[in-house]
């Protein structure tokens, strides 16, 4: 049963047929002006244990920055580490496909590239990504905000995706992947995961940060989303960080009560038609509980023929491996709406630039229609 499951929240289906594409994948080029770098930083919280493993004295992050660079000269960042491809592969039981193939990925940003721009003058978003899944799944929409002036700060939540390579070499695997899931343990999870995000931020905005290029950052403008619990979890840390000033959930349930005062700040649904039209039950209930507590400005906006996958590198990454995820619209068009919609989103609320896109339905997008509107 593990094992189908698995298969499934991967985005597989089982009439998969074997790969037929050139196994040098590539994930799609960013939209925006700028050249992208990327750096890995390790991060340390001594101030807590880890929340699944409590004899780990401290909680222990991998986080990959994106961000707009100087140039496009240097080394290509690896997408994932042969080890982190076979574990992903394995958790999916996909076996039609070399276990490496994922640290063949191509991708379109530099390695520890020289960072660009002016002091103070980068808004700061961070990502989060699906249960399960590590930080590396969200790279081509970090990649995409970075080429149009935003740093992104992508965050493996350690023991709760199938695979994250430290420095030192040592991989740790997925405990919460075990867990008998109910509303107890993914409300701990969000939590938590708000927890992470708020102590990134401590680290890139503080007195002596971990990035050489954190006088880039404004620290005014911060906002938070994801993919699945990454999304879920954003509302959390809106309410409790009062420096995120926005937030967005991709195809992600909710868990978190907003309490009766509400939830103020700017924040952004986008999902999969089959699953959060509203009045169709769960899991679309999730969203209408918390968007009762949203007073704020505010969308709910689907996607038609979308999977859980199609928002995020691994849909593209299926495609054009010859692998079937059941989505009805085309791996690359879900990801172009994707970048599209979160893109507006934060210019619209970090940058205070108008946007259109998010007034109603559009010719360019035929696929995303608007049921809520705040």
């Amino acid at each position: 049963m593990r094992g189908i499951t698995a298969l499934v929240a991967l985005g597989l289906v089982l009439s998969a047929t074997p790969a037929t594409a050139d196994p040098a994948l590539r994930l799609p080029a960013p939209t925006g002006r700028y050249p992208v770098g990327v750096t890995s930083l390790y991060l340390k919280d001594t101030s807590r244990p880890d929340p699944w493993v409590p004899s780990v004295p401290y909680r222990a992050l991998m986080v990959s920055l994106f961000y707009p660079a100087a140039s496009a000269n240097g080394t290509e960042q690896q997408y994932m580490t042969p080890t982190e491809s076979r574990l992903l592969l394995e958790d999916g039981e996909i076996t039609s496909v070399p276990p490496d193939l994922l640290s063949t990925v191509r991708t379109n940003s530099v390695r520890d590239a020289r960072p660009a721009g002016r002091p103070h003058s980068l808004p700061l978003v961070v990502l989060s990504p699906g249960h399960s899944k590590p930080r590396a799944t969200l790279t081509s929409l970090a990649e995409d905000l970075a080429s149009h002036g935003y740093v992104v700060a992508v965050v493996d939540h350690t023991y709760e995706n199938v695979a994250q390579t430290f420095p030192d070499g040592r991989v740790t695997t997925c405990v919460t992947c075990e867990m008998i899931k109910d509303e107890t343990v993914w409300t701990k999870l969000n939590r938590g995961r708000a927890t992470d995000a708020s102590f990134v931020i401590d680290q890139l905005t503080g007195r002596h940060p971990a990035w050489r290029g954190a006088r880039l950052i404004d620290t005014t403008r911060i906002a938070m989303g994801g993919h699945s619990a990454g999304g879920a979890s954003s509302i959390p840390a809106l309410l409790t960080d009062q420096r995120i000033g926005a937030g967005f959930d991709i195809d992600g349930s909710t868990h978190d009560d907003i309490p009766e005062s509400g939830q103020p700040k700017p924040f952004m649904f986008l999902g999969r038609a089959e699953q959060y039209t509203p009045g169709s039950g769960a899991p679309a209930a999730t969203w209408e509980r918390s968007w009762e507590g949203m007073t704020g400005w505010k969308r709910w906006l689907l996607v038609d023929g979308a999977k859980h996958v199609s928002f995020t590198d691994v849909g593209i990454l299926l495609a054009m491996a010859g692998l079937d995820d059941g989505a009805a619209i085309e791996a690359g068009r879900a990801q172009a709406i994707t970048r599209a919609y979160v893109r507006a989103f934060l210019d619209r609320h970090l940058r205070g630039v108008p946007q259109p896109l998010l007034g109603g339905p559009t010719p360019r997008y035929p696929e995303v229609t608007f049921p809520m509107n705040g």
